[in-house]
């Protein structure tokens, strides 16, 4: 059991030890704060912690990483916290589109699949070419993004109008196509490339073309990339290192329940930790967690205004979903399963039930983590995870009931719905993609919104947080600055969109902002860098930054410990032994 030994006062608290939190407080460790993690679950990672189940490793809400690889958004600050960083993979094949009559396949040449659709549709060869064109065009644009992911509550007048320009370079090539979505609006906007119905029923799923287009315009530039090996989870292992390193503090089962002000001013938090309640002073606080659990429930009512309450709660988020982690005794491969996304949809369903939760018509998408990392499952067997996309309100929230607090309660309701759903969606799976799957499985968790919700705290289990558009543009739904004073946003929250160069994004913008007002120097350099203007060199050997010894080791995944336990000899007895302690640990 940890033990919380605080120190009388840090520099910077921050709340939640998922992938935004960490990149902030590893940054700030590396420019010499004090800091404190304090995290509600027990393990780092927020979405990426993943989970075990027996030697089988799952991460928990992967579908492929982008701006990972040398170059991109992510990348770019993995460089400068340390050289040891677990790299992402590259993928080759990277999307499988499969429907009722047809099965594509779109790998890291594009090209490909242009031509095999030429040479399957020879009157649209015109139209399919301006169509791989047009998308590569928007890959060209995420390529340069890496470079213009500073926020602007850290500019000056003239640095925000030259990122506007910056910003509206990268938005053109978008432009022509934003206003097509919906069925009316996705059918117009293929017709100006293609009229065929056998090439538009490939997207069938899709609720705008920008989303048939980016994927593509992302493969031309191999912007898809697979977890490190070991998993997901060894990016936040790698992170907890630094901080620790770095003679800082994380605390784990630490739940927040209030915002220390002193007037407008945070001053620190009080929290609560296995039925202890403890006071940490700070002079900032990084809330890398749920902003309406910020707003609403850890500061004062009358604190933050109500109209931006009211913004936050009519804001449109991300959905959640139903999210099968399946123990093979067979590898993924004799499923016929590869390294790509598989992405099932039937052009037979309406485009709005796709995406409607529905586990009859819902699209589906599947993975083969341990095909791509064998460290994943024991020898000869596999892990297969499904997605679904799915929603709080489905069959009254999941036929939970909700407590004083408005938490969602599971019962046995709860239970047999879920498992419900997930019959329906392994038969699905089974009937089209993978003949006698469900034979081969030894065990499989099914997550759901709920399930999310209680992980993470983000409303309604969003997978990641608030969609870019329109909306929520104009309501200025992603903030840093809060309306306390040294109160900072750190997570998914403080910007539109998700994944890990988000998180990323949201982190080192926060430790930003804390250097432009307590180190101009460190603010000078890493805003440089973030702007593309000096070298991960120069940062990592600037006086300003604390050297790192680049010692982090990767621990070895629950399949590789069954191995080696093997190897030396252990007994089934004494096997069983160990993995009892472990998981009592």
């Amino acid at each position: 059991m940890q033990k919380i030994d605080l120190k009388p006062e840090y520099d910077i608290v921050v709340i939640g030890a998922g992938v935004g939190g960490l990149t902030a407080a590893a940054l700030l460790s590396k420019a010499g704060y004090s800091v404190c993690v304090l995290e509600k679950e027990p393990h780092a990672g927020g979405y990426l912690a993943g989970f075990r189940r027996k030697e089988f490793r799952f991460d928990t809400a992967i579908h492929w990483l982008n701006q990972c690889a040398p170059g991109g958004m992510a990348h770019k600050i993995f460089e400068i916290l340390g050289s040891d960083h677990p790299n992402a993979i590259s993928q080759k094949r990277i999307r499988r589109y499969k429907g009722d009559t047809f099965d594509y396949l779109l790998t890291n040449n594009p090209d490909e699949l242009r031509d095999q659709w030429i040479k399957e549709f020879p009157h649209e060869k015109e139209g399919l070419i301006r169509f791989f064109k047009a998308a590569k065009k928007l890959g060209k644009s995420f390529d340069n993004f890496s470079n213009i992911f500073r926020t602007e509550e850290t500019m000056t007048f003239f640095e925000k109008m030259r990122n506007k320009i910056n910003l509206l370079k990268f938005a053109i090539p978008f432009i022509p196509y934003i206003t097509y979505s919906g069925e009316k609006g996705i059918k117009k906007g293929l017709n100006k490339f293609f009229k065929e119905d056998d090439l538009q029923k490939v997207f069938a799923s899709d609720t705008e073309l920008l989303s048939c287009l980016v994927p593509i315009g992302w493969a031309y530039y191999g912007d898809f990339q697979s977890p490190p090996k070991g998993g997901s989870q060894v990016i936040p292992e790698w992170m907890q290192h630094i901080i620790e390193y770095y003679k800082n503090d994380l605390y784990f089962k630490c739940k927040v329940k209030e915002i220390l002000l002193d007037g407008d001013t945070a001053t620190g938090v009080r929290f609560e930790c296995r039925g202890t309640e403890y006071n940490v002073k700070s002079k900032y606080v990084i809330a890398a967690c749920d902003v309406e659990t910020l707003y609403e429930k850890m500061l004062p009512e009358h604190v933050v205004p109500a109209k931006l309450k009211k913004t936050l709660k009519g804001a449109e988020l991300y959905s959640s979903s139903v999210t099968l982690s399946i123990a093979l005794d067979c590898p993924t491969e004799e499923l016929g399963f590869n390294e790509e996304f598989v992405h099932m949809a039937s052009e037979n369903v309406p485009r709005g039930q796709h995406s409607s939760g529905d586990p009859m018509n819902s699209e589906i998408s599947i993975l083969a983590p341990s095909l791509r990392d064998k460290s994943l499952a024991p020898e000869g067997c596999g892990t297969l995870t499904i997605y679904m996309p799915a929603f709080m309100d489905y069959q009254n929230n999941w036929q939970t009931s909700t407590d004083a607090e408005g938490n969602y309660v599971r019962n046995e309701a709860y239970k047999k719905l879920k498992n419900e759903l997930a019959e329906i969606i392994l038969k699905r799976v089974e009937d089209k993609i993978a003949p006698g799957l469900r034979s081969h499985i030894l065990f499989y968790d099914v997550a759901t919104p709920v399930t999310h919700w209680r992980y993470t705290g983000n409303r309604n289990g969003s997978m990641m947080g608030a969609k870019p558009g329109r909306e929520n543009m104009q309501g200025k739904v992603a903030h840093y600055q809060t309306p306390v004073k040294n109160l900072l946003l750190g997570g998914h929250w403080a910007e539109l969109g998700g994944g890990v160069p988000i998180a990323v994004k949201a982190g080192a913008n926060a430790a930003l902002l804390i250097f432009k007002k307590e180190n101009p120097k460190a603010f000078k350099i890493l805003a440089e860098y973030m702007d593309g203007k000096t070298t991960a060199n120069a940062v990592i050997h600037s006086p300003i930054f604390k050297p790192y010894d680049n010692s982090w080791v990767q621990a070895p995944t629950p399949a590789q410990k069954l191995a080696m336990r093997k190897a030396a000899g252990q007994t089934a007895d004494a096997l069983q032994e160990e993995e009892e302690e472990e998981v009592e640990e």
